[in-house]
């Protein structure tokens, strides 16, 4: 399965109002790892940052202004996309600003939804954590993944944060789930019973990368108390 974590930066809020894209960060997935294939660019928005965009972004105009227009580079974003699931947070933010751009392209150029699939993040924390907040900030700290480089917004940056974050949240484990039966997944195999094994378990020991990333996780549901209930 291929996917694209996708996060963009713009001179405003509403692209309503004319703004416009100002950067593209995309980082490639295969079946949920990372390829080390990335697109990014600074884009010409051939109008000034709104203060607050240019606040959190560090771009200004004269910054932006030798780099190329987004019809310029409308082809090579596509062709980096197609066919895979984008995966962003709040991804009617981001996709509305791509149809946008898109669409002052003219005719030849479709609504990005045709030419790949998206996944909002946003939508999925909600559901996983309804009444709390949700930002990529909120969700970094609350899955241990570490943003403290983070002093500004920047696409593949932002985007690299995502995809710790995601690959977090759809690792399997949502909760600890104590109170739950176990539920066999879809087309999940059993093990046949062997002739002169029956009612005999079998046991897989976990490797040693699988020890690691049990204790990288442990840590990160310990948070800063350093205590989980694997640890006491």
């Amino acid at each position: 399965m291929r996917q694209v974590i996708l996060d963009t930066e713009t001179t405003g809020l509403a692209w309503e109002k004319g703004n416009r894209l100002v950067e593209i960060g995309c980082i490639e997935l295969v079946n949920r790892r990372p390829t080390g294939r990335t697109y990014q660019c600074y884009l010409n928005p051939e109008r000034d940052m709104e203060p607050g965009a240019m606040e959190v972004t560090g771009l200004t105009r004269d910054f932006l202004s030798d780099k190329p227009l987004f019809s310029e580079v409308v082809d090579e974003f596509l062709a980096f996309i197609q066919d895979a699931e984008l995966v962003i947070h709040n991804a009617e933010f981001d996709v509305g600003f791509i149809n946008y751009e898109l669409g002052l392209l003219g005719q030849g150029y479709a609504p990005v939804r045709q030419y790949a699939q998206v996944l909002d993040t946003l939508k999925m924390a909600r559901e996983l954590y309804p009444g709390q907040r949700n930002s990529l900030d909120a969700l970094c700290k609350r899955l241990g993944v570490d943003n403290r480089h983070r002093q500004l917004h920047g696409a593949l940056l932002d985007a690299e944060l995502l995809t710790d974050v995601y690959l977090m949240m759809t690792s399997g484990q949502t909760g600890f789930g104590f109170e739950q039966d176990e539920v066999k997944s879809p087309g999940e195999e059993t093990v046949p019973d062997l002739p002169g094994f029956e009612g005999s378990s079998m046991v897989l020991a976990a490797s040693d990368s699988e020890c690691a990333e049990h204790d990288r996780r442990v840590q990160a549901i310990a948070g800063k108390s350093g205590k989980a209930l694997w640890t006491v």
